[in-house]
């Protein structure tokens, strides 16, 4: 087995509980200001969250719940639209510290940053909610940390679709058996799982339910030293938190 040289970390529901803290109430703030009287509440967005990307939410939504919606000539700019304006309310909240990184997050990358292991982002949100839930957790000019930061549209086809790991890993000049990935979600899940990717899981009250058959490492979250994790299936080595030493044993099989 190649030695682990890089963990590539995915974003909402990973690093953060952005999805129903973040992105769900940034939502709704750019409807409102839209004068919509569209409302997503949790139950209500744990089903659009099978769709990966807000732009390709927002149309989930308009073809699956609310049907009766007169859509405008020009419908993709209007999507585009609301999209930038819940962006801009998402940074808001960040800027505002409503969003902290999940138990563990910020220890184990500051762990990964003091011994030079290389990291990226990968993630299907846009680079701005990537630098602003950075900067406003780990602090101003951290995404410098990470090598590569694959966002967005960056490749046409979002996670469950393998390519923005291949893209990144591609950047990085790295083969799958050189990394880990991290994520939360079955889309997620599948898209690192398709590029060959060992993959860690942790999983959040949307996704607690989501089916990771395959996954060499299920936990509740990464844990910290008085916030141990739980097991929900794999081989943790007797530790209690995700450390880089977990991750190296995991990575090796």
């Amino acid at each position: 087995m190649a030695e682990l040289q890089a963990l590539l970390f995915d974003v909402d529901g990973t690093l953060a509980d952005t999805e129903k803290d973040g992105h769900r109430p940034a939502f709704n703030m750019a409807f409102e200001e839209a004068g919509l009287d569209w409302n997503w509440d949790e139950a209500l967005y744990g089903e659009l969250l099978s769709v990966t990307g807000g732009k390709e939410r927002i149309r989930f939504y308009l073809e699956k719940f609310n049907t009766s919606f007169v859509k405008p000539d020009n419908f993709d700019e209007f999507v585009k639209g609301l999209h930038a304006a819940k962006t801009k309310f998402y940074t808001q909240l960040m800027a505002e510290g409503r969003i902290p990184l999940r138990p563990g997050v910020e220890k184990l990358i500051n762990e990964a940053k003091a011994c030079g292991m290389r990291m990226a982002v990968v993630t299907t949100t846009t680079p701005q909610n990537v630098t602003a839930l950075l900067d406003n957790t780990l602090g101003k000019n951290s995404e410098s940390w990470f090598e590569v930061i694959a966002a967005g549209d960056i490749v046409p086809a979002k996670k469950p679709a393998p390519d923005i790991y291949i893209w990144a890993l591609e950047q990085m000049n790295l083969t799958p058996a050189d990394a880990i990935a991290f994520e939360d979600s079955y889309n997620g899940y599948q898209s690192s799982k398709q590029s060959n990717l060992k993959t860690i899981i942790t999983v959040n009250g949307y996704t607690a339910e989501d089916d990771f058959s395959g996954a060499d490492l299920i936990l509740d979250q990464m844990g910290d030293e008085g916030n141990p994790f739980t097991v929900m299936a794999g081989n943790a080595f007797g530790h209690t938190y995700l450390d880089l030493a977990l991750v190296k044993k995991v990575h090796a099989g």
